[in-house]
């Protein structure tokens, strides 16, 4: 137990650091997701909420390096797959990376959903996130309903959506 604690002790000092001088505060339930603006893996700039206006987003923050992402981000995979018809899309926001490193990563996986890279983590400073990983479920108004601190089931994700769709 005190080895994994001290294995995350450089972590947590690492979001203790970039969270230091947040200019904004974390947006609240039933209000409005923080707009940003995002480079994917591929293809251009995505604007959100702009781009996804009528359709629910799970706005994930995770890292190649977190256990708990890789586990999470597999077994979002095959619920992404079966609910984006119905208007689901999910943004996993990597944080502060190597892009070759997260392409690496999304490749092993065979991950379908958009990959954005926030390589100075001002997003996840502007959302308020402590820790990985952290999902925000925006829905289709572009107003934030739910919040997912840590890893997320299968069962608790489809719950935290299940109303949005």
């Amino acid at each position: 137990m005190i080895t994994n604690v001290l294995r995350l002790l450089p972590c947590g000092l690492l979001w203790l650091a970039l969270l230091v001088g947040c200019e904004s505060p974390a947006p609240q339930l039933n209000a409005p997701a923080a707009a940003f603006t995002l480079n994917p893996l591929n293809g251009g700039p995505v604007r959100f909420p702009d781009q996804y206006r009528g359709q629910v987003v799970a706005v994930h923050f995770w890292a190649a390096w977190c256990p708990y992402c890789l586990s999470e981000m597999a077994a979002l995979e095959p619920i992404y797959r079966q609910r984006r018809d119905q208007g689901l899309r999910l943004l996993a926001i990597n944080i502060m990376e190597d892009p070759d490193a997260v392409r690496a990563f999304v490749q092993k996986l065979g991950l379908s959903f958009e990959v954005l890279l926030d390589p100075e983590g001002e997003v996840m400073r502007r959302y308020g996130v402590m820790g990985l990983p952290a999902t925000f479920m925006v829905d289709r108004q572009g107003i934030i309903r739910r919040r997912i601190m840590g890893e997320s089931t299968p069962e608790i994700f489809e719950a935290a959506i299940k109303d949005l769709l």
